[in-house]
């Protein structure tokens, strides 16, 4: 079996918790089990386009599986997307940084975009494999990515909180979570949440439902409700936010007070969390079996309990989407959970 001597690795796109989990069980998998050589690329692929990169040695991976982020450095550089920075051929570029490098093989850790451009870098001809992270758990392919665990505990934590205060207060709390087109994080940290409404990108949506049933929770009695909505949420004015939106037509609608909460970006930072560390642990070290045994052009995937993988051609541009059948959303629907419709 011929090995690959030297991998570059990258992360790319927004960061997420568990990135530095899986640059260390790339890292370590490659290093101490096969012997090979290591390089960081810095900043996503505008490493590869400046030239910014260094060895990844054994000891620079102690220390870094709890802690937030990426060691690497991220970017939102497209290379397949012209820009005023680069009048360049900028796949061209890459390219031959790889070739310099002498790499066997290029890492890609990151979202849909990543994966994206990562297959068409595998057409260029170079030898790649993909990692899939985000906190929206929205990568086509695998049942989940790394990142979205952490995200919802975070955010189960903060509904959990306004708990009390819409109680205190006898309020509607209105909190915004991430997800732009996927309602994953959404969804799940609203039934984990005791959300009340959860209104998800997926789903239409009508106000005059979701008035009514606030209206009906305050007539019988309960004091205060929880309304979860997924910032990618269909809204007349794109410049306003969905919480901010959905805030406006309930108090209108109700003459209940109601307040707002973001998120933001505090959903994605901080300590990955216990599984986490292993998903992204499990997909950096099968991404280096992957490399030894030469299966390039793929993307590591969980299909149930198992570490698979799948051709980055078939990832391209989709979506993993919640579908309005969903056994969460039924079992939610069960539970009195409106979600608008």
């Amino acid at each position: 079996m011929t090995k690959p001597k030297r991998i570059g690795i990258l992360t790319a796109g927004g960061d997420c918790p568990g990135l530095n989990a899986a640059i260390r069980g790339v890292g370590k998998t490659a290093i101490v089990k096969y012997g090979m050589e290591v390089i960081g690329i810095s900043s996503g692929f505008l490493g590869l386009l400046d030239k910014e990169y260094f060895p990844l040695e054994e000891h620079m991976l102690s220390g870094i599986l709890t802690v937030g982020g990426t060691i690497l450095g991220t970017s939102r550089e497209k290379p397949f997307k012209k820009s005023k920075r680069y009048k360049i051929d900028k796949p061209g570029i890459i390219k031959e940084t790889y070739n310099e490098l002498g790499l066997d093989c290029l890492v890609c850790i990151g979202g849909n975009g990543t994966q994206k451009t990562a297959d068409r870098l595998a057409d260029a001809g170079l030898n790649i494999i993909g990692i899939p992270k985000t906190i929206d758990n929205d990568v086509y392919g695998t049942d989940q990515t790394f990142g979205f665990d952490s995200a919802l505990l975070i955010a189960t934590d903060a509904i959990d909180r306004l708990h009390s205060t819409a109680n205190s207060h006898k309020r509607i709390m209105v909190i915004e979570i991430m997800g732009h087109h996927a309602g994953w994080l959404a969804l799940y940290s609203g039934v984990a949440g005791g959300g009340d409404v959860i209104l998800l990108p997926e789903l239409d949506y009508n106000m005059d439902i979701v008035n009514d049933y606030l209206l009906n929770r305050a007539k019988n009695k309960k004091p205060y409700s929880i309304v979860v909505v997924a910032e990618g949420i269909g809204k007349p004015n794109k410049d306003q936010s969905a919480a901010s939106y959905i805030a406006g037509e309930i108090e209108r609608g109700t003459c209940i007070e109601t307040r707002k909460t973001i998120l933001g970006y505090i959903q994605r930072g901080g300590s990955p969390s216990p599984m986490d560390r292993i998903l992204a642990t499990r997909f950096g070290s099968y991404a280096v079996d992957l490399i030894a045994n030469e299966e390039y052009g793929r993307m590591v995937i969980k299909k149930g309990e198992k570490i698979k993988d799948m051709p980055l051609s078939e990832v391209g541009s989709k979506l993993r989407l919640v579908p309005d059948d969903h056994k969460l959303i039924k079992k939610a629907r069960g539970l009195d959970i409106c979600f608008g419709g």
